[in-house]
């Protein structure tokens, strides 16, 4: 019997995900955010697991008071809110935050500091996604995405 190849996983060295949706009107302060997650592909559509939801609004509001939060700390806070919504106590482990913490910081959303996290530079979202991924990131990204249309059409 002969081995089987191992076939090398392509890691992005970037990515993000963008959706269009309705204009943002009479939704709820929980209903913003997690739009903004399905806007940026840190939700999936129709995804029941949205704890990512909790951990960027409770960032985004030690953000408005200058806060850092450790990891702890957003955990039970994510708890708190949860049960003020009577959502479903899922995703709730403090690693399961930790690795939402880290997809955030992916992002460029919120950055760690002294063991405790912020949103970045305790900048408004607004700033964040104008300075680090629409002038940064998206460029980068897309300049890549033409060389392989170059090199696809030099074939």
């Amino acid at each position: 019997m002969s081995k089987q190849k191992t076939i090398s996983r392509d890691v992005p060295l970037a990515e993000i995900t963008l959706r269009r949706y309705e204009k943002p009107a009479n939704l709820s302060e929980r209903e913003l955010v997690r739009k903004l997650c399905l806007s940026i592909g840190l939700l999936q559509p129709g995804d029941s697991r949205d704890v990512i939801v909790d951990v960027l609004n409770i960032l985004i509001k030690a953000g408005k008071r200058q806060e850092n939060l450790t990891s702890d700390e957003i955990c039970s806070q994510v708890i708190e809110e949860r049960k003020r919504f009577k959502l479903p106590m899922l995703g709730i482990a403090s690693s399961n935050i930790r690795r939402q913490l880290k997809r955030l910081k992916d992002l460029l959303l919120v950055e760690k500091r002294l063991n405790a996290y912020r949103m970045t530079e305790h900048e408004s979202l607004h700033e964040i996604f104008e300075e680090r991924i629409e002038k940064f990131l998206l460029p980068s990204i897309s300049s890549r995405i033409k060389e392989y249309l170059r090199k696809i059409d030099e074939m």
